[in-house]
């Protein structure tokens, strides 16, 4: 992504350059989220599962 951002810089594509900056600034708090939670896991209830007959 940074290699398109410098290519949209040269061509002077100033819109894409600053669409190309959000995402890449959107795919690296998505990365920092992952790295914090990494390693917490949360205990997830999937309920009693029951028989079609036993409602």
């Amino acid at each position: 992504m940074i290699a398109r951002i410098d290519e949209a810089e040269t061509e002077g594509w100033l819109g894409e350059v600053e669409g190309l900056q959000v995402s890449l600034a959107g795919a690296e708090e998505k990365l920092r989220q992952l790295d914090r939670s990494h390693g917490r896991h949360t205990a997830v209830d999937l309920g009693i599962p029951t028989m079609r007959g036993d409602r």
